[in-house]
């Protein structure tokens, strides 16, 4: 097995693509963002990673608070284009036809149409070179109804969110397993395990790892 040394670069995927919200429900605009994940468990924490020129970078220096609004299919032309157009030009949410919802807990305002909004408020920012990263607290999550499942968790693969890889967007949706799954004693006998393991054709309810075996 041969590997070509590429340069060094920033080619880690999938990554989401998310409407990050900023300003409030009078002033607010949208960009689009893929520099963003999770940095902390407890507390809740993620970050968002803007370029000093970009038009919302001033509004959430100064305002301290956003929301992630996840990208779906559906959405994704949306998402597209309030990345490339910018907020000293027009207002997004009007000409991208998005409904403003007033959050719980932040000034900036959700965008109704998305499935899952995260309100978060800076707690830090650290400047790295061309963008500055804005660490902050999540607040709330708000979840449209129907993509809960009967136990009140999030169906993600109802969704159908969308993932960036390196300038092309990518479609979600369809669950492989569930964390723990292939540490399983049951699966591993039935299976096998490592390169070895033979997955393809199992069914979900057999990738889903039991109480007393989700361990750390």
């Amino acid at each position: 097995m041969s590997k070509v040394q590429l340069k060094g670069a920033n080619l880690l995927a999938p990554l989401p693509v998310l409407m990050v919200t900023v300003g409030n429900m009078e002033n607010a605009n949208i960009i689009t963002v893929a520099w963003t994940g999770t940095i902390n468990s407890v507390p809740p924490r993620v970050y968002v990673s803007i370029r000093h020129d970009r038009y919302s970078y001033d509004i959430l220096k100064a305002g301290g608070e956003f929301v992630l609004n996840f990208t779906t299919d559906k959405l994704l032309p949306v998402c597209d284009y309030c990345g490339i157009r910018s907020g000293r030009d027009m207002d997004k949410f009007a000409e991208m036809k998005l409904t403003k919802l007033q959050a719980n807990t932040v000034a900036a305002p959700l965008i109704a149409e998305s499935p899952i909004n995260v309100e978060c408020r800076v707690f830090d920012v650290l400047t790295l070179g061309s963008h500055d990263m804005f660490l902050a607290d999540v607040l709330a999550v708000d979840v449209d109804e129907e993509y809960l499942d009967e136990k009140g968790g999030i169906d993600y693969a109802k969704a159908h969110l969308v993932s960036y890889q390196h300038g092309g967007y990518y479609a979600t949706g369809k669950q492989l397993g569930r964390f723990g799954f292939a540490a399983q004693k049951k699966y591993i006998a039935n299976y096998g395990k490592g390169t070895d393991a033979t997955a393809t054709g199992v069914p979900l309810a057999k990738r889903k790892p039991t109480k007393k075996n989700k361990t750390k």
